[in-house]
């Protein structure tokens, strides 16, 4: 059965959809939670006169921060082993990049994530880390869909 379960975390209501998933799987099963969180770069690189990108980078930081201390307290209410983990895409290390070697180095054996589930030209334009990480997986990956929340709205909390 699975024993060491990643998550894939970005703040959206999806992710924490994901993350009660997977702690409640992780609770059940009595296996290890690591909760990782990507600070997504790519939005960054964006050449215009005033830019500053290191504003975006420091708010995603800062709420990856936000989100290390709200995991870890419901890990350690519901008794689950564990801990979160941070990483930064870059120009050559995308998200599903990130994530796919985070669960490499935790030796996990599930990676658990949300799917916004967008479709057509949404879904070319956007592309899906989810989608992206599900090809390139070896391991199994149990995508949650932002649906599984009953009202279908995914607002990233600031």
């Amino acid at each position: 059965m699975y024993n060491r379960i990643l998550v894939a975390v970005d703040g959206s209501n999806t992710s924490r959809r994901a993350f009660d998933g997977a702690l409640n799987m992780a609770s059940k099963l009595g296996a290890t939670l690591r909760a990782f969180y990507a600070v997504e770069n790519t939005p960054m690189y964006f050449d215009a006169p005033g830019y500053d990108p290191s504003v975006l980078r420091n708010r995603l930081v800062e709420q990856g921060k936000e989100l290390t201390a709200e995991m870890s307290a419901a890990m350690r209410e519901r008794g689950v082993s564990g801990d979160i983990a941070v990483g930064e895409a870059s120009s050559l290390d995308d998200v599903p990049t990130l994530v796919l070697r985070a669960a490499a180095e935790f030796n996990a054996d599930l990676i658990v994530m949300g799917t916004h589930g967008r479709r057509g030209m949404q879904r070319l334009i956007l592309g899906s880390v989810a989608e992206r990480c599900v090809r390139q997986s070896t391991l199994p990956v149990l995508l949650i869909p932002s649906a599984a929340g009953g009202d279908g709205a995914d607002e990233p909390k600031s």
